[in-house]
């Protein structure tokens, strides 16, 4: 193997983070990317001299990095983000995907679509004002999609003098409100994105904090236990019958593992059917494996003949699903059009479709001071509530918090083909 190859084959081979960033408007997301892509040198020659253009027309004395996430024109006319920015870079140790998700409330359906599959999230919280309305919305967020780990970066530091003491005070007044959230890996660093202070170098500006840089987390934070290892899902995608010579009467079932280890000979159970057979064989490409293992996508053949279809599912047959037909969620909601209690809905989950119908609106959640209301039925652009629905075949599920594949959904509208909810399975 040359060196070129090698290369390319460690890249392959390399961990893969993903992480959000969340912040109010002006708290500095933007320059934060900018400054982790420019100190880690993850930027091309012409990328920054379009920046450096960007920057003097506008009328600034200095190359302001925020400019290269803020890729929509009106992002850059406004100085904030309204989209969900991805941006992709790799160091020596990671690859990494950015989901730069927009700080005004409007667009916190943006922030959960790129929090969705996120490894990490993190919340910057401008020093000067401190904990606002804002972060409590971005850590219940966070809490709500289960995002393993959560960076609370307390920027600006430099405009209140590196003060140790209001760094503390922000960590001390994170800790009183998120005591009754779900955030299981919580770590705080005191930054300046402008300057670059504890972002990839070592802050000289404040020598009392002894922690780790963003960029040493973000290289080094354990992942390989985000995903569910222990509860095998096989979802079917697709049924292989090539009918070709050398092939006559081979019947694979193909779809990506969802969560768990398949072995060759594991006794499994197909969903509905609830029929059981052995795995006797695991196919990657042309090449034979004797386990599959999530996020893996593979072709399995099983010892009996045994009806198996897109939108089936394997599971162990001593470890089964939840398979049900009214199910309880949390729903965040992404469309203009308010949740219509007649209108005909349409339920993706995993490789499944089914239609579906609201049962019941339990609860809306105020995510400014995370009460729970009950005398607002009503469900609209980027609300999150607890709702029943009812299928119209079962689904094969576990609880969100248990997997994010097999316990999360969307829910699309069915006259306009729009997906208008997103849903996690309680």
């Amino acid at each position: 193997m040359d060196n070129t190859s090698a290369k390319d084959s460690a890249y392959l081979n390399m961990e893969l983070l993903r992480f959000t960033t969340a912040g109010s408007v002006d708290d500095g997301k933007s320059t934060l990317i900018g400054r982790l892509l420019y100190d880690s040198k993850a930027i091309f020659q012409d990328q920054m001299e379009e920046v450096e253009r960007a920057s003097v027309k506008k009328g600034e004395d200095y190359v302001n990095l925020a400019l290269l996430t803020d890729g929509l024109r009106a992002e850059r006319e406004q100085g904030i983000t309204i989209d969900v920015a991805y941006r992709y870079f790799h160091t020596p140790k990671r690859k990494f995907i950015i989901a730069d998700t927009p700080g005004h409330i409007q667009y916190t359906r943006n922030m959960v679509t790129g929090a969705s599959s996120a490894n990490a999230a993190v919340i910057l919280i401008d020093a000067r004002h401190g904990v606002i309305e804002q972060t409590i919305r971005h850590a219940y967020i966070a809490s709500l999609l289960c995002i393993p780990h959560v960076i609370v970066c307390v920027n600006k530091m430099d405009l209140v003098d590196f003060s140790e003491e209001v760094f503390t005070g922000i960590q001390k007044r994170f800790h009183e409100f998120s005591a009754n959230l779900d955030l299981k890996d919580v770590r705080f660093l005191p930054i300046s994105a402008l300057l670059g202070d504890n972002v990839v170098k070592r802050s000289q500006n404040m020598p009392w904090y002894d922690g780790p840089t963003l960029m040493f987390l973000l290289e080094n934070i354990h992942i390989g236990n985000d995903q569910n290892q222990v509860d095998a899902r096989l979802p079917i995608q697709y049924v292989i019958r090539p009918q070709l010579a050398e092939f006559p009467d081979f019947r694979g079932y193909a779809g990506r593992m969802a969560s768990g280890t398949f072995r060759v000979g594991d006794k499994v159970k197909v969903l509905p059917s609830g029929f059981t057979s052995n795995i006797e064989s695991i196919v990657f490409h042309e090449k034979k494996l004797e386990t599959a293992s999530v996020p893996q996508s593979v072709t399995v053949t099983l010892t009996d003949d045994i009806d198996v279809s897109r939108g089936c599912m394997l599971v162990p047959a001593e470890n089964g699903v939840s398979v049900e037909q009214d199910v309880d969620l949390m729903v965040c909601w992404l469309s203009d059009s308010p949740l219509n209690p007649s209108a005909k809905y349409t339920v993706k989950h995993t490789s499944n479709d089914v239609r579906c119908m609201l049962k019941e609106v339990k609860y809306k959640v105020d995510i400014n001071s995370l009460e729970k209301v009950y005398d607002d039925k009503s469900i609209g652009l980027n609300d999150i509530a607890c709702i029943k629905i009812r299928t119209t075949k079962p689904l094969f599920y576990d609880s969100y918090r248990q997997n994010r594949v097999t316990g999360s959904l969307i829910i699309i509208d069915e006259a306009t083909n729009v997906t208008v909810g997103a849903g996690m399975i309680l």
